[in-house]
C-alpha cells in the first residue's frame, strides 16, 4: 500500500510537469533496464497480451518495481500522455484494486500494485512506426503509432471486486457505467426486443475472444441499433462512447463519428444471462469495424472484464499495412 501511495504522490508532483515521451522514459533508464523495456518492432511478442497478475502470465518489458522513484513518476506520465483523464483514472483505480486483493488473499506478492509492464518496441525516436504497451493484471493498453497516427487496440479493462463490499472504499465500482448503461438498455425493451437481444439464458463465464491475438468477427447476435428507438439509441450511442473516453477526447470523437456515419445502425447488441445485476449477465456490442465484449460471472457476479477490439486495426495492423504501401524506404 506504501508504495502505491508513493507512486500517487510522485504522479500529483508531476501533474504540471511537460508531457514525458517515449524517448523521455527510455533515457531515464540505465543499459539493463533499457535492454528489458525496449525490444525490436518485430519481437514475437508484440502482439502477445493477457490480463492475468504478471506472476501466472509472465510479461515482456520492464515493471513499474524495477524503476526508481523518478524512473516510476516518468513512466506514469508517459502513459498519461496516450490516455483521457477518464482513461488514466480507471487505469489508476483498477491496478489500486490490488491492494484489496491482497488484503483478501493475504499474498501481497501475487497481487502487486507495481505488477504492471511497459514494453517499448521499435525506437521511438528515429522510427516513424514503432510501438508500446502497458500491461499487468486486468489491464492491457495496447498503442501503435505511425507518424501522426496512433491505434489503441486491443484495449482491456477489468476489475475485481466489481463492487467493493467492504472497508474504506465500500461501495466503489470502477466500471460501473459499463455495467449501468448495459443495464439501463436492457430494461428499457419491450419483451419483443428482448427476445431478439438475449441470444443465450446463461452468461459466459469470460469474454469469448480471451485473449486472441486477431480476431474475426462473431457470429452476428442481439438487436439492431436501427430496431431501437430513439431514447434506446441514445442509450447505446453513451455506451459506446464509454469504452472511447478511454483515449484522449479528440480521437475518441473521431472514431465515434466514423462509427456513427458509416455503421451504427447496422451495429448489434447482444445480452446472454441474468437481467439483475447480481447474477451473472454478459453482453457484446458488435460493427463492421470494432466488438466490444463485457462479463460479470466470476465470483458471483463480481468480477468484470471488458475489450474493445478492432478487427482490422489491433495492433495496430491497419497503420502498419500502410506504411508498409506508402514508405518509399520500403518500396524500394
Amino acid at each position: 500500500m506504501k508504495r502505491l501511495l508513493i507512486l500517487i504522490l510522485i504522479v500529483s508532483a508531476l501533474s504540471n510537469a511537460q508531457s514525458i515521451t517515449a524517448s523521455d522514459f527510455l533515457l531515464s533508464l540505465n543499459e539493463d533496464q533499457r535492454k528489458k523495456a525496449n525490444l525490436s518492432f518485430d519481437d514475437k511478442n508484440r502482439e502477445t497480451w493477457h490480463f492475468l497478475p504478471a506472476v501466472s502470465f509472465p510479461r515482456e518489458g520492464i515493471a513499474l518495481l524495477e524503476l526508481s522513484k523518478e524512473q516510476n513518476a516518468l513512466a506514469i506520465n508517459f502513459l498519461k500522455n496516450y490516455l483521457s483523464e477518464v482513461g488514466y483514472a480507471k487505469t489508476q483505480s483498477i491496478i489500486s484494486l490490488e491492494n484489496i486483493l491482497a488484503e483478501i488473499s493475504g499474498d501481497p506478492i501475487y497481487r502487486d500494485p507495481l505488477k504492471y509492464y511497459i514494453a517499448i518496441y521499435g525506437n521511438p525516436k528515429k522510427d516513424k512506426l514503432w510501438s508500446w504497451s502497458f500491461e499487468g493484471h486486468h489491464i492491457s493498453l495496447n498503442f501503435t503509432i505511425s507518424e501522426d497516427k496512433i491505434s489503441f487496440s486491443p484495449r482491456f479493462l477489468g476489475a475485481n471486486p466489481g463492487m467493493v463490499k467492504n472497508g474504506k472504499r465500500k461501495g466503489e465500482r470502477v466500471l460501473n457505467k459499463e455495467e449501468d448503461l448495459a443495464f439501463k438498455l436492457i430494461n428499457s425493451m419491450t419483451d419483443e426486443q428482448k427476445k431478439q437481444s438475449i441470444f443465450q439464458a446463461i452468461s459466459f463465464q469470460e469474454i469469448v475472444t480471451q485473449n486472441q491475438s486477431r480476431v474475426q468477427k462473431l457470429n452476428p447476435v442481439g438487436i439492431q441499433a436501427k430496431l431501437l428507438n430513439k431514447k434506446q439509441q441514445t442509450i447505446l450511442v453513451k455506451l459506446i462512447e464509454e469504452y472511447l473516453l478511454t483515449i484522449p477526447k479528440s480521437l475518441a470523437k473521431e472514431r465515434f463519428r466514423a462509427i456513427k456515419i458509416a455503421e451504427f445502425d447496422d451495429v448489434y447488441f447482444g445480452w446472454a444471462g441474468s437481467t439483475n445485476l447480481s447474477e451473472g449477465h454478459y453482453y457484446r456490442i458488435q460493427g463492421d469495424t470494432f466488438l466490444i465484449e463485457f462479463d460479470n460471472t466470476q465470483n458471483k457476479a463480481n468480477h468484470i472484464h471488458t475489450v474493445w477490439r478492432d478487427f482490422n486495426g489491433d495492433f495496430g495492423r491497419d497503420l502498419i499495412r500502410e506504411h508498409y504501401e506508402n514508405s518509399e524506404h520500403h518500396k524500394n
